[in-house]
């Protein structure tokens, strides 16, 4: 009878209990609350804070139906948001090097595009977007201009990185905080190096008023009018935004469309272009059968640029002769044209960065070795020069430069003969010596020889503790050109 009444498997109270009553998985209470109450990605205040007040992009990105119309650089102190500003325009974020990221602060000239576009139906200034509907009556939004920015580092020792974007930019955003004095250091010397290449087109942005008060970013308004007093961005106007939270934008874009317009170009004459950056965009270890030839960023200054084209680069690759630098002028052929979102395209004229792809040996182009060139039709040289003749225009004061009180010091004295100064000539950089002088002329031999655009206005640093400052700007009178020999 016993043998009948047991169960086959003797199971104890203890276990018999927890199999009834406790569930398959124990889950503590802090874990269950956890997952009840939490959504299943945590988000920060200030992120949630940020996607309300910023408006969303469309998903939809229509493909850009315009090449860009004109260069619009940026300029000002270091960490003023210039690079925020170029993230909320274009969605690109223009710091992309891992040393710039480290660092937190631009260092190599940065590029990217965006559409302005206006809503059919609302007023000025409430029809200007970036976005593909209208944020206020949600119309369809046109296209009206395509511009291409130019990002230049703001920090004092990069300043002939910013020089040499200067040379590029048809137009500038001039960036003040209104949380700093004006003007910083950066912000002197930016807009002295804009009044000696002679950029004229600028609209200031008075940036990061969501950080202060109403009394404080109206007392930053007049510390700013009466810093541009007398300048060459006197009359600019002056927009107050803020780039993180988008605050503005629609007059920004206005004072763009207003006061930068598209300059007038030679579309006749002979294709010039003007070399910022060169790269060799291979991958280590690619195939030699399918290595890609050296690529020129920059812009078109005259002309049409075509696929296919015979181009000239000046003054050419770089060849040591002992102590000295020889450059020797090579002919390439323009492989492919690109304009960054708009794609490719088979010809490029005036307005607007892009990247051009050539026959030559990629390493030749590697790390920026040939920017400062300019590329030419073989038809239409650019002198390449030893000797310059200059009308000089000194400033008052070494730009950049400030005593312990924070006022502008260092009186700048007359150039004197043997003197090393550095010129910046286009995206160039050369060093001249002065073997004569007078009052505002001089002649200089210029190392390494450079290829010039004779008309262009060339900016002039002394050196100060290491460092070249900007002293003023000069107009290049006459030259020494130097027999060249095209190498195919």
């Amino acid at each position: 009878m016993d043998t009948e009444e047991k169960p086959k498997k003797r199971v104890s109270r203890a276990k018999k209990v927890d199999t009834e009553e406790k569930p398959k998985k124990r889950v503590s209470r802090a874990k269950k609350v956890d997952a009840e109450e939490k959504p299943k990605k945590r988000v920060s205040r200030a992120k949630k804070k940020e996607e309300e007040v910023k408006p969303e992009r469309s998903k939809k990105k229509p493909k850009p139906t315009m090449a860009p119309s004109i260069n619009i650089g940026t300029a000002g102190h270091v960490d003023e948001g210039k690079s925020t500003l170029i993230k909320l325009l274009t969605n690109k974020f223009p710091d992309e090097h891992s040393e710039e990221l480290k660092r937190g602060i631009t260092i190599r000239l940065g590029y990217a595009d965006c559409d302005i576009l206006k809503c059919p139906v609302c007023p000025d200034p409430e029809c200007w977007t970036i976005y593909d509907e209208c944020q206020n009556c949600g119309k369809t939004t046109v296209p009206e201009r395509r511009v291409s920015f130019v990002d230049a580092p703001g920090h004092e020792i990069l300043m002939n990185v910013m020089l040499s974007g200067a040379a590029i930019m048809d137009g500038v955003m001039l960036l003040i905080s209104a949380t700093n004095a004006v003007p910083q250091p950066q912000t002197r010397e930016h807009l002295a190096a804009l009044t000696a290449l002679g950029v004229e087109k600028i609209v200031i942005v008075q940036n990061k008023i969501d950080l202060v008060t109403q009394e404080a970013a109206m007392q930053n308004y007049n510390e700013i009018k009466e810093f541009i007093k007398g300048t060459i961005a006197e009359n600019a106007p002056i927009v107050p935004i803020s780039s993180l939270h988008g605050a503005n934008l629609d007059i920004l874009l206005s004072a763009l469309q207003h006061f930068l317009p598209d300059p007038k170009r030679e579309l006749d004459a002979p294709p010039t272009m003007m070399v910022a950056r060169s790269f060799d965009i291979n991958r280590p270890g690619t195939k030699p059968s399918k290595l890609k030839g050296g690529v020129f960023g920059g812009s078109v200054l005259t002309g049409t640029l075509k696929v296919g084209d015979d181009i000239v680069i000046l003054p050419g690759l770089k060849k040591k002769e002992g102590k000295k630098i020889k450059y020797i002028p090579v002919q390439t052929k323009v492989q492919s044209i690109n304009m960054g979102e708009f794609g490719s395209v088979k010809e490029a004229t005036p307005g607007g960065l892009l990247g051009v792809q050539t026959t030559i040996d990629p390493s030749m182009a590697r790390s920026d070795s040939l920017s400062g060139s300019i590329l030419t039709s073989p038809d239409a040289l650019k002198p390449v020069v030893s000797e310059v003749t200059i009308e000089l225009t000194l400033f008052d004061n070494v730009v950049g430069m400030v005593n312990t009180s924070g006022q502008t010091g260092k009186e700048v004295k007359p150039i004197a003969k043997n003197e090393a100064l550095l010129l910046t000539v286009g995206t160039a950089t050369a060093v001249g010596t002065v073997i004569e002088v007078k009052k505002n002329w001089a002649r200089l031999t210029i190392n390494p020889q450079i290829a010039i655009i004779p008309e262009t206005k060339i900016a002039i640093s002394r050196r100060f503790d290491k460092r070249w400052r900007l002293i003023g700007y000069a107009i290049i009178t006459e030259y020494t050109e130097i027999p060249i020999t095209i190498v195919k």
